[in-house]
């Protein structure tokens, strides 16, 4: 069930960019628990796509299975959406970026719907280097279950079930850097001036884009002996840097000390601006990220920030040299040329 948002709004609110309220990527009020750190993640990528100022009928939301994937709802409603089958929302994506590639794709997922029952989907989502900005709200157990451990659950860590886990957990962004992926982010839902800036990063970045976002289950894994819990990820947050996002038309006016700040180039000209706080970690360096997260895992702190980028990787569409065109716009004669078409293509391998 969901429920509609008023359709007053103070008439003081302004526009972005393009004209549009704030209103216009919002979605029906959430039916998720009171301070669902979900919730958070969803006004988040509401307002990284009202600063980014995208329309919203460019914009595709696709989603798995789990609390996380009910997200979608709540955000963007006046953007296409579609809500696959446990674990499967990477296949989904794959065939919607594929058959038009001028949309902004937003895959929303949890921690079992990818860690777990859609971990091969995850794996190959990044080696294909798909186009989308794959959020993870990541809280560490299944909610919609009743709160069983699941896969991104630490050694030790107790919910409410009062079980510790036994296995040891997966990491998500660690997995991304060693598998490839172009862009890796990890933040916290509690955390708006940090999350806001790499999900406007994510999108602006060519390929595939994660985003590890804790997000607290409130219900069932908030106790003081969880590692996903409100107070455990505020105390033992270790932040790479602080960043922010600055769009390709705004003029920088920075007055910094050489060596204080760090622009990274997005293909769109486009800058993530960095100030770095973790010492010996470089972002555009794989095995330098990949060793910032192990180390901080040691340590049993949560490694936040963008953890890594690499502008200079080919997304899919080029390694694979497809069409411009959106294929349900391509007329019919290009995409059945005809049998002496065929007789050529197979002339060609003879």
């Amino acid at each position: 069930m969901s429920y509609k948002r008023p359709t007053f709004r103070h008439p003081g609110a302004g526009t972005n960019a393009i004209g549009f309220h704030k209103k216009e990527y919002e979605g029906a009020l959430s039916t998720l628990c009171a301070g669902c750190g979900h919730d958070s993640i969803s006004a988040a990528i509401i307002q990284a796509c009202f600063e980014l100022a995208i329309p919203p009928h460019r914009i595709a939301k696709i989603s798995g299975i789990g609390c996380s994937s009910k997200t979608p709802t709540y955000f963007l409603a006046n953007s296409h959406g579609f809500n696959s089958v446990h674990g499967r929302m990477p296949s989904v994506a794959t065939g919607a970026v594929m058959a038009n590639k001028d949309l902004t794709y937003i895959g929303v997922s949890g921690d079992g719907d990818s860690a777990s029952i859609g971990m091969g989907q995850f794996a190959h989502v990044i080696r294909r280097n798909l186009n989308m900005v794959y959020i993870v709200m990541n809280n560490g157990c299944y909610g919609l279950t009743k709160g069983q451990d699941s896969a991104t659950a630490d050694p030790g860590s107790i919910g409410k079930a009062g079980v510790a886990t036994q296995f040891s957990a997966i990491d998500l962004a660690g997995l991304a850097l060693e598998l490839g992926a172009g862009f890796v982010a990890r933040s916290f839902s509690g955390d708006k001036d940090q999350l806001i800036p790499l999900i406007k990063a994510g999108i602006s970045h060519k390929g595939f884009a994660l985003i590890d976002v804790l997000s607290p289950c409130v219900t069932f894994n908030n106790t003081k002996t969880s590692t996903k819990s409100y107070d455990y990820v505020r105390d033992h947050m270790d932040t790479t840097s602080i960043a922010d996002y600055v769009p390709e038309k705004s003029e920088i006016t920075a007055s910094v000390a050489p060596g204080e700040n760090k622009y990274i180039e997005m293909h769109d000209g486009s800058l993530i601006q960095l100030r770095s706080l973790a010492a010996g970690w470089d972002p555009t360096d794989r095995l330098s990220a990949i060793n910032a997260v192990h180390n901080a895992n040691k340590k049993g702190e949560v490694l936040t920030g963008l953890l890594f980028v690499d502008e200079h990787q080919k997304e899919v569409h080029e390694v694979l040299s497809t069409v411009d065109t959106p294929l349900n716009v391509i007329d019919q004669t290009l995409l059945m040329p005809g049998l002496e078409a065929l007789e050529e293509i197979n002339a060609s391998f003879r």
